[in-house]
């Protein structure tokens, strides 16, 4: 049977199955889903043992690993795609057209938690797998699937799995599609992710709040205190002022500069899609390449004094602001994470008592664009759209990306099939009917050609 034949055959089955798993309330941050999270997981197993995989579902100390595989022989090469069956809580619920765990079609869309992020994704490369396997049984490739229920919560047991069976993950190269297209209809490879230092600061000036007329102009005002502190920061052009924070940053290669520019990217675009009315950032580089490849900070959310309604003239005993810093190749997050607390020491005047939270640190993860994962993945794209690759970097980051590479000794490639507005994290989080079919295609195609590396 010819190919599209068979993937037009195959779409209301691909659908159906696809609805199925959605419906499965797998959030792993809940315990009260902790079933929920394993059914679905059971649920992926179950589909790839239909395949012919040896599939199985792997204990961890949170919710278990899927690990699949077909193995043909040492001597062909061996593509590892990994993925996540757990989804974000859908709250709040009021925003919802429609409940999150029952999936609705419409307008071209699925709408449902989990539709884009990651589900709908991975299980295009499980049909992807089924159509690769139908159209060429002897297909040369060692196949397998590291698909994990932790992801929405940092993955927090999954380092320690890859590290407890490094020759049972082994792989050439690493495939994930937990990402995005730059914009519908094109085919885009993503060669580079951003870590990330996490961090709050809590700032505490006295021992309880203090009437604000009886102790105004006697005590230091923590809020006061805190605001000024974020305001050094950043210095007036923009660039991060912590004291070697630029010192290990892998700047663009004047190859990426030019890819960028070919990027199908506008900043009145940008600003329009996000309703905002200036881009500004570090002075020296364009819009896309401070999105893509310059390290950031950001103060993610601040809180402190009196948040009700009416007024309390206080001044609170303290005052907290949760900061992230998105970082690139050859940043360490340890030194960052360092050079960041050690900073705000120095800030904090006489008087406020500082101390600190982590809630996480991730490399940035680059593969060369001459990469021959990039270069097979990018031809294969080609093929299938009909028309030329992006490459392009992202803000986001994965944390298990540089696992890979580091322990595996992995190329790591990255495919989005999603789009940026699939309002992933949000309610009504949807995914393109044609982007899941086309990313099951997509798939098949990308098997085929590491195949035949």
């Amino acid at each position: 049977m010819d190919l599209q034949d068979y993937l037009t055959g195959k779409q209301a089955e691909h659908l159906d199955e696809l609805l199925a798993f959605l419906r499965i309330p797998s959030v792993s941050t809940d315990p009260d889903k902790k079933a929920e999270v394993r059914r679905a997981g059971e649920f992926v197993q179950g589909k790839l043992a239909d395949l012919g995989f040896d599939a199985k579902l792997h204990e961890t100390e949170g919710h278990p690993v899927v690990f699949a595989e077909r193995h043909v022989s040492s001597g062909v090469p061996t593509l590892l795609i990994y993925g996540h069956y757990d989804v974000q809580p859908p709250e709040p619920l009021d925003l919802w057209t429609s409940p999150p765990f029952e999936p609705v079609v419409k307008d071209g869309l699925i709408v449902a938690r989990g539709a884009s992020d990651d589900k709908g994704q991975v299980y295009a490369h499980v049909k992807g797998a089924e159509v690769a396997l139908h159209t060429r049984p002897d297909l040369p490739l060692n196949l397998k699937f590291l698909i994990e229920g932790e992801e929405e919560i940092g993955s927090p047991n999954l380092g320690p799995f890859i590290e407890a069976h490094l020759n049972m993950l082994a792989a050439d190269t690493v495939l994930i599609s937990d990402n995005t297209m730059l914009v519908p209809d094109t085919p885009t490879v993503t060669y580079g992710l951003k870590g990330l230092v996490y961090i709050e600061v809590t700032l505490r000036t006295a021992d309880m709040d203090l009437h604000s007329g009886a102790f105004g102009g006697g005590v230091l005002n923590p809020i006061n205190v805190l605001a000024k502190m974020i305001a050094s920061l950043h210095d007036n052009e923009g660039r991060v002022a912590v004291p070697g924070f630029y010192d290990d940053v892998l700047d663009i290669s004047e190859d990426e500069r030019a890819a960028f520019k070919k990027a199908p990217f506008g900043e009145t675009h940008f600003k329009r899609e996000i309703g905002a009315s200036a881009a500004p950032g570090e002075a020296g580089y364009s819009l896309l390449e401070r999105l893509w490849a310059r390290p950031t900070l950001d103060v993610n959310g601040i809180k402190g004094g009196f948040q009700g309604k009416g007024a309390k003239t206080v001044i609170p005993a303290e005052a907290s602001a949760k900061i992230s810093c998105r970082l690139v190749a050859n940043q360490n997050p340890a030194d960052i994470h360092d050079k960041l607390l050690t900073y705000l020491k120095q800030l904090a005047p006489e008087g406020a008592e500082l101390s600190f939270q982590s809630f996480g640190q991730a490399k940035a993860a680059l593969a060369p664009l001459a990469s021959a994962a990039v270069q097979t993945t990018a031809a294969a794209l080609k093929r299938v759209y009909n028309k030329d690759v992006v490459f392009a970097r992202t803000g986001g980051t994965i944390p298990v990306v540089s696992t890979f590479q580091e322990r595996l000794g992995a190329e790591v490639v990255l495919v989005g099939f999603g789009l940026e507005n699939d309002r992933v994290h949000s309610p009504n989080e949807k995914f393109d009917l044609v982007n899941y079919y086309r990313g099951i295609e997509v798939s098949a195609a990308l098997l085929d050609a590491f195949a035949e590396r």
